[in-house]
């Protein structure tokens, strides 16, 4: 210390940065400064909600009540008695009742992680991101997979949370690892987890699927997302890892969907290779799979209808009219519906996203429609009935003419194009709209039998022309000159 180094106080006094007068005192009482200070305990001003701060506590038992919501029930008891600025001092009040006496908050217990023990998977959506394929917005979803203990991980592109979906992501995560953990756990899906009122814990698909790999099942309860806390913890850095990517990349468009699966496993890659020894220590620890992966599809029994329909997963699809009356075998996908009959497949298309859609192709049902022509105004699904904006523009264009006669002849154009070709039809019908011309079946025959609806339908040719840079400068100079002389930006 200064004052037993320095002979006079005054100089211990004035090398420490403090009054004579101010030394002389610490040293009589033999405390430093911080441990004499009177801790400030007292109110400067009156409590303006301690009238009403019991009533007020009743409330604050609710751990789930915000302090401004009672603030503003408060305002309204007491009519002018409450100013919109002493918000901030009830809410502070009430912090503070909260952190000394109010009641005890949930406490999250940090878990310990085993080599090879636990997975976890979930869906997360994707539209934050807007990612768009050729222009147009590419509303999806992700089945992401992680391994807990070396934060592995990996995801499957999906459009729905159903059982096919899960099974198709789950089990691409495990073939691409080359293992199988001893526990797996996801939040309650409806796809694999009853509800609490059944018996069973799994649905008989999912407890399957978890049987066939030999894996133990968990899952978490109900509104407690946190117990899956490793999986949500890596949704929300995936998807900041994606983000800088695309920012990096200077675009969020893609031109197919395959370049934008290939982008997402770069993105993974990149994740993953920081934890290659992790990794390894615990691929050592994983169980070996089984010998062949499980269906990815489900099977359903139908019987097609006499309308040639069938509603699958709660929507509505066309088959062909010859299977009218007989019993078929549906192959439901996560992204596709396979018809089979006799064990050979007889055809094949996408399956509709969300409910009540339907999905029904003019080839499946012209060869009865063009014979009951009156039956396609007030057909149902007869929107569905146009291939392309064309198809749509020649039958009101018919109908324009003779309403009676124009159904007559539109189902004849739709079997010329399920017979011959529908691009054939559909240019035909583009040269006939572009040289203005009366449309009907015959003209529409006419072209498509001949050569010319191939010569005629010239594409026009698009030339771009080299960008003179040297304009931009320009531009750039007048926009700073309108900015200069304007004051507020430029002038349109």
């Amino acid at each position: 210390m200064l004052n037993k180094k320095e002979k006079l106080k005054a100089v211990a006094a004035v090398k420490s940065g403090m009054d004579e007068k101010t030394a002389r005192k610490y040293l009589r009482l033999g405390k430093l400064p911080s441990q004499i200070k009177e801790e400030h305990d007292w109110r400067t001003r009156q409590d303006p909600f301690e009238q009403i701060w019991g009533e007020a506590v009743d409330f604050l038992e609710n751990p789930g009540l915000e302090a401004k919501a009672l603030f503003e029930h408060l305002q309204r008891t007491y009519p002018g008695k409450f100013q919109d600025g002493q918000l901030r001092t009830f809410q502070r009040k009430v912090k503070i009742w909260r952190a000394t006496e109010g009641p005890g908050k949930e406490v999250y217990f940090a878990q310990r992680h085993y080599v090879g023990d636990l997975s976890e998977s979930d869906f997360t959506h994707m539209r934050e991101l807007g990612i768009t394929i050729r222009g147009e917005l590419f509303i999806h979803l992700l089945y992401h997979f992680v391994l807990t203990w070396s934060n592995w991980e990996t995801g499957t592109i999906c459009f729905s949370e159903s059982f096919e979906a899960l099974s198709e992501g789950f089990q691409n995560a495990l073939w691409e690892l080359g293992g199988v953990c001893k526990r797996h756990q996801t939040d309650n899906l409806t796809s694999a987890v009853y509800h609490e009122c059944n018996p069973d814990k799994f649905t008989p698909r999912y407890q399957g699927l978890l049987n066939h790999y030999g894996i133990k099942g968990e899952k978490i309860n109900p509104g407690k997302a946190n117990e899956n806390g490793d999986i949500e913890q890596r949704h929300n850095r995936l998807k900041k890892a994606i983000n800088q990517a695309l920012i990096i990349r200077g675009s969020r468009d893609f031109s197919s969907r395959e370049e934008y699966e290939k982008f997402l496993i770069k993105i993974f890659d990149q994740l993953n290779s920081g934890r290659t020894e992790r990794f390894s220590e615990e691929l050592k620890e994983l169980r070996r799979l089984p010998q062949i992966r499980l269906d990815d599809f489900k099977r359903i029994k139908k019987r097609v209808g006499p309308s040639s329909t069938i509603s699958v997963a709660h929507n509505t699809y066309s088959v062909h009219s010859r299977l009218i009356g007989e019993n078929i075998e549906i192959k439901l996908y996560s992204e596709k519906i396979e018809i089979w009959y006799g064990q050979k497949k007889v055809d094949e298309f996408p399956r509709l996203r969300g409910d009540k859609g339907h999905h029904i192709h003019y080839r499946h049902i012209i060869d009865w429609l063009v014979r009951k022509p009156g039956a396609f105004e007030n057909y149902r699904y007869r929107d569905d009935l146009f291939p392309t904006i064309r198809f749509r523009m020649t039958y009101d264009y018919l109908k324009s003419g003779n309403k009676r006669k124009a159904a007559i002849e539109y189902t004849k154009i739709l079997e010329l194009a399920a017979k011959e070709s529908e691009d054939k039809v559909d240019k035909a019908l583009t040269i006939l709209f572009n040289k203005n011309e009366p449309i009907s079946y015959s003209k529409v025959e006419d072209l498509v039998y001949s050569e010319k609806v191939i010569s005629s339908f010239n594409i026009r040719e698009v030339k771009v022309c080299d960008i003179e840079l040297s304009k931009y400068d320009d531009l750039f100079k007048d926009f700073t000159r309108k900015e200069v002389i304007h004051g507020i930006g430029y002038q349109q």
